[in-house]
Parts: C-alpha cells; structure tokens; sequence
C-alpha cells in the first residue's frame, strides 16, 4: 500500500482542521462533514521526523533549546540542494511560523499608516496581519485567465509609486492560484520595487511543493545588488506537514537589516524554535528528499483524478492545474451561483468544508479553494460531495 493512501482518524484530537468547523463555519454539527479546506495535509508525518522525535524523548528533560550552528547548516543544504541557492548560516533567523514571521517583519521596516503592497486574490494574512498593525493596504488585482494569473506591471508600477508604499508581500508560489513564478517576473517586480524603494517579502512556504517539473526560483537568488531588498521565509511545516511543530527561517543578507530584525525578535521575547521542532528540521533536510519526492507524485495524480471528474459532472466548473502547492482554485462563474448558495450547499448538501473565494480577496469571488492532500480515498469521497452539492 502507498503510504500516503493510509486514512488517519483526526478528530478529537485538537486539529484545527477537523475539530474547528462548528467555529470556522458557524454550523452546529459538523461531525459529518470533510474538511478540505484549511493548508496543512491529513498524510502522516514522515517516517524520520517520528523517529527523531522518539529519540529525542528518551531523554525526559525538556529544557530550553537551541537551533545550533548544525541544525541551521541543514537547511542551508537543503536549499543549495534544492533550488541551487547558497545562502550563509549567519543569514538565517528563526520564528516559529511565516505568518508571525510576516508580523515581525511589517513590525521592524514599516510604521503604523505605512501601505503595504499586495495582489489579491491571495492568502489572507497578507491582509490580516498588515491591517491589525494599523498598516494600510495598496492592492494591485492579478488578472485571471483560463484559471491562470499573472500580473499586470503597468499597474503594479502604479502601486508601487503611490505614497507611503514600503513593502510588498510576494507569494512564490502564490496560494491561492498555483503560481510558479517566472524569472522573467520576478526580475520585473524587483526591477519596479528597487526604482520606488520598495522592500519586498518574499514568502515562500511552498517553494518545495513544486509539481509536474516546475522550478521555484528564489527571488533573492536572482536579486543581485538588491539582494538586501529582499527578506525571504520559508519553513518545513508546509513541505513535511510539520506545521503544529510551528518553526519558519527568515533570510536576510543584509547585517545592518537582520540585526533591527533580531532586536524586534528580542523586544517581544521570542525564542528559536522549540525542541521538537529542532531535532523534526533536522531530520527532514537530512533524511526527507524521498518522501517529498513520493508525496509530490501523489498529489499530482490526486489534483488530476479532480481534473477528470468534477468538471465533467458539474457544467460550469472549471479547474486549472496549478504548477505549486497542494491546492486547487475552482472556479464556479459559469455556474451562475453566489457565494452564499455555493457555501450553503457544499456544508448542508454534499457535507463538505471549502475555502470560499471571498477569504483571498474580493476578486476571489466565484472560486472555491480545495486542499487535496489527503489519502486517494478520501479524495475521492470530497469528489462525490462537491458533485453532490451542486447537483
């Protein structure tokens, strides 16, 4: 048996995903309803990490941690390796996540009334997090074709000029949409942001999640003499499901930029990573290619067997295949429903939890975001209740 076609029982036991949907849907019940909405994966975590993580108990002190010079040297390998990008250990600081991570940055290189540059639709913290810093939000809308995005730089230079525009939050690769960004993008966003001084973040949790031969590129690989432009997070919890260990790396070359960066960090008392968290990094960069590599096949073949049915079975839906993440984008337009009636059968009707597209923005109206990273069966079942639904 494939390993990820293992079903693992959730419920009950403290997963946002599963035990949160009475709060995150307002529904009384949802004891029979599947959730396929929230990004982390229903697979086991792998092998190593379990493993290293049992050993780790034996000794039965659970003091404070630290993530040495070892520990990071394992993901600086890791990205050398994986995306043929070299990056000095001294450059990495640790968060325990990318969202908080997104909130210390905001924090440390911009002040309250500030803009900040994003391009919906696109995932929510982008917004969120910004606007409870008293941040105020500039939005460049991508523009949407046949299911694909990309950006307009007409008037994404238009933003990026406006008054009190100081950081752009880049999603690479973009969730909602599946994005894998060219170079020639990319070079064009840094390009825009180095003539109107634009910081940019570049958040890049999915960078491993790659499919069907598609590269991520760094944008601060390409970033040359604006490399100090540039702070990049990215984190194991995506790509290994780790995302209750709660560990992300925030990359920043510049000495001058991750010292204010680290003295925010000291200001609000965070610590590195949790000792869990410590010995689960160092398994997966060391020990986790294989499975990753397994996984990424697996999730291909789940978003296909999607492709195949529910367009065929429900007029008016159309599904792109996206180039990163475990995520697809539904696009419901054609069907002539709103958002509410779409909501209200999926969760009464088919008994099934979605993202809606509204989350990511008002341009994310008339899309549904679906998380496919769970064993073929389960897939399989979400298949039949989102049919259900609008049948």
């Amino acid at each position: 048996m494939n390993r990820f076609d293992q079903k693992i029982n959730r419920r009950n036991t403290n997963s946002l995903k599963w035990d949160m949907m009475e709060t995150i849907y307002q529904i009384e019940d949802a004891s029979t309803i599947l959730p396929m909405w929230v990004a982390d994966m229903d697979f086991a975590a792998p092998e190593v990490v379990i493993k290293a993580i049992r050993e780790r108990l034996e000794n039965p002190v659970l003091g404070y941690a630290v993530a040495d010079d070892s520990t990071t040297a394992t993901f600086v390998n890791w990205v050398a390796k994986r995306h043929n990008w070299t990056i000095e250990k001294d450059w990495v600081l640790y968060h325990s996540g990318v969202v908080p991570a997104i909130g210390s940055i905001i924090e440390t290189y911009t002040k309250p009334k500030d803009k900040i540059l994003i391009t919906p639709p696109v995932y929510p913290p982008f917004t969120n997090v910004p606007i409870a810093l008293k941040r105020e939000m500039e939005e460049c809308l991508m523009i949407e074709k046949d299911g694909h995005y990309s950006l307009d730089f007409e008037a994404f230079e238009k933003s990026a000029a406006k008054d009190n525009v100081k950081l752009f939050i880049l999603c690479n690769p973009h969730n909602p949409g599946g994005i894998v960004w060219s170079e020639n993008d990319l070079r064009e966003m840094l390009r825009i942001c180095a003539k109107y001084d634009v910081l940019i973040l570049s958040d890049e949790i999915h960078a491993d999640l790659i499919l069907d031969g598609h590269k991520h590129i760094p944008l601060a690989k390409i970033a040359g003499e604006e490399a100090a432009r540039v702070i990049t997070c990215m984190a194991p919890t995506k790509t290994f499901n780790l995302a209750g260990v709660q560990v992300a790396m925030m990359i920043v070359s510049d000495d001058a930029m991750r010292n204010k960066l680290a003295q925010n960090a000291f200001s609000h008392g965070q610590m590195g990573p949790n000792i869990f968290a410590i010995d689960a990094m160092k398994a997966v960069y060391t020990e986790g290619e294989e499975w990753l590599t397994d996984l990424l096949d697996y999730i291909s073949g789940n978003m296909d067997l999607v492709l195949e049915q529910i367009p065929v079975a429900v007029p008016g839906i159309k599904i792109a295949k996206p180039q990163g993440t475990y995520l697809l984008w539904i696009d419901y337009r054609e069907t002539g429903l709103e958002e509410e009636e779409v909501m209200e059968r999926l969760l009464h009707t088919g008994k099934l939890a979605l993202d809606p597209g509204s989350k990511y923005g008002d341009s994310g109206r008339g899309f549904l975001r679906m998380n496919v990273a769970c064993s073929r069966a389960t897939l399989q079942d979400g298949i039949k209740r989102f049919i259900k639904s609008f049948k």
